[in-house]
């Protein structure tokens, strides 16, 4: 018997193996299909009936980076796919900062999801709407066209499902600081990086106008970044670029009044990369005269002052500006957090799935992306349940060469478990089972098994909230197990120079990084359609310069 049914039948009262079908079938739905699989005593229900049955009902909600990943990988042949999403597009959101200064156009990095579904097998409906509820107990959600009211119809409308894919993402986290809302700008879509463009010129014609003071035009040309992760340093070092290589050539008397600010409340800014580009990151800033203020919390924002505590010594500091960017984080969609609410998850702060991306609490409906997070189970949970599978001669003590019978089961259901023998540099398996003073042993019984895996849990990581997962989470089996392979990150830095965080512990930093940025995210791009427009941008910019219209 393997370790894995070994593992199903006593966790789940010998139910089928039907949830190992998603490890064959990712590609293809696997998602969903797995749950159709049922049978009893090993043996197949399959039911022949003259009649076609009815196709299962999968609601996807959502077009962002999830939604479309597991629509490309859905075979909506064997499903009725119905997708409500308030936005008729997919959009390439880690160019978004380069759309604010006009270094890409936004028509260049979204592509119609209707182009995306027509090249799928089988028909997938699209309804331009927004969610407002889910009601998991009816199997319905009810949504509100996006389109015009004014046009002849009914509004809203509700849908039943079979299957729900929750794929929302997340939208922009206030922490409830006053002025925010009504003060500043954010960087989640792509409207938002057009209206960041708009104000950004507004800053600069309002910046000449004859009968300014100069103090005056310093606090219009004064620019604030919340923020000093991925989208507020980048947002950051294009705004740079844009200034110093266009728009200072076309507003002259706006020579030396321009200033960039960027506060961060922790110690350091990208803190969630390797410290030596958090490093290389602030000194580049520092040379390019845009100004870091680290260990601040912005209290409250009004249209003419950022107002903010330092940590250190609690003193408060109040700072003029002419636009504020914030792009402190992110937080739970309201329809979300009802669902949640619903199913007894009102207590979390993000929606919670199980390996298998299920939401727990909830039949049938599953979530993934920005909007929701995998709970990992831990490997002392099973401890006992891996110990008897492993010990198959039942003679209450686990060899070496049983243990590695069953040690590749255990990676795949436990990633931990691969993340902790790197982290302790463990060369053979035989070094996962010394004992305490290192000394190897043939064979250990229960609780020598369970004193060696005691601190594996401590590996686990929550997957960070990149494009990245989200693109390769349906591809890669791992993905459902919680086992995330890091591919790399990049962070642009501005004048042609980027920083890259690589697998095996490799950090790129420099202008060849830029070109490899460029190289990725083109070949990332979702249609060649998109890829065409993206490079032919980046081509323009570098012969004619950045566009400094409003348009």
């Amino acid at each position: 018997m393997s370790f894995f049914s070994y593992f199903n039948r006593v966790l789940h009262g010998h139910t089928s193996g039907s949830k190992l079908l998603v490890l064959c079938s990712v590609s293809s739905g696997g998602l969903i299909a797995y749950a159709d699989a049922h049978s009893e005593g090993g043996r197949s229900t399959v039911k022949h009936n003259q009649e076609e049955p009815r196709k299962k009902r999968v609601v996807v909600l959502g077009t962002g980076w999830a939604a479309t990943s597991f629509l490309k990988d859905l075979d909506a042949k064997s499903y009725d796919v119905k997708v409500v999403s308030p936005r008729n597009y997919f959009a390439f959101t880690p160019l978004l900062p380069s759309v604010t200064c006009g270094t890409v156009e936004a028509r260049s990095i979204v592509e119609p999801i209707r182009n995306i579904t027509k090249k799928r097998s089988g028909q997938i409906q699209f309804w331009e709407a927004e969610c407002l509820k889910i009601d998991p107990a009816n199997k319905k959600v009810f949504c509100r066209s996006s389109v015009d009211e004014k046009l002849a119809g009914n509004h809203k409308f509700s849908l039943e499902y079979d299957y729900l894919v929750i794929a929302v993402g997340a939208q922009v986290n206030t922490f409830n600081t006053p002025g925010v809302l009504e003060h500043c700008l954010f960087l989640k879509e792509v409207e938002d990086a057009q209206r960041i463009r708009r104000a950004v010129i507004d800053c600069f014609e309002k910046a000449v106008l004859p009968e300014l003071t100069e103090e005056e035009r310093k606090t219009n040309l004064h620019f604030v970044i919340v923020g000093g992760g991925p989208t507020g340093i980048e947002f950051a070092a294009e705004l740079h670029d844009f200034l110093h290589e266009d728009l200072l050539k076309i507003y002259p008397l706006a020579k030396d009044l321009v200033k960039i600010t960027v506060i961060q409340s922790g110690d350091h800014i990208l803190n969630m990369f390797d410290e030596r580009i958090c490093s290389f990151a602030e000194q580049k800033f520092q040379r390019d005269g845009i100004d870091v203020l680290t260990g601040c919390r912005v209290v409250n924002v009004s249209d003419k002052l950022v107002n903010m505590k330092i940590k250190s010594t609690g003193e408060d500091v109040s700072m003029p500006h002419g636009m504020v960017l914030w792009s402190a984080g992110v937080g739970t969609r309201p329809v979300v957090k009802d669902f949640m609410e619903q199913i007894g998850q009102g207590n979390r702060w993000i929606l919670a799935t199980d390996e298998w991306l299920r939401v727990k609490g909830c039949e049938d409906v599953y979530a993934f992306g920005d909007c929701a997070t995998v709970d990992q189970r831990k490997i002392m949970e099973d401890i006992l349940t891996i110990f008897k599978a492993a010990d198959k001669d039942d003679s209450g003590t686990l060899t070496i060469e049983e243990f590695q019978d069953v040690v590749e089961d255990i990676i795949i259901r436990y990633p931990q478990v691969e993340l902790y023998m790197k982290s302790k540099h463990f060369s053979k398996l035989a070094d996962l089972l010394k004992d305490s003073e290192g000394n190897e042993r043939d064979a250990v019984d229960i609780e020598g098994f369970k004193s060696a895996l005691s601190h594996v849990d401590l590996q686990m990581k929550s997957l960070p909230a990149t494009a990245q997962v989200c693109l390769l989470g349906f591809r890669w089996l791992h993905f459902l197990y919680g086992m995330y392979r890091h591919f790399g990150k990049f962070a642009p830095l501005g004048g042609e120079q980027a920083a890259a965080e690589l697998p095996g512990d490799w950090v790129s930093i420099g202008h060849s990084t830029q070109w490899l940025w460029y190289s990725v995210y083109a070949s990332k791009q979702v249609s060649w359609r998109t890829r065409v427009l993206v490079v032919g941008d980046w081509t323009r910019r570098f012969i004619f310069g950045r566009d400094s219209s409003r348009i």
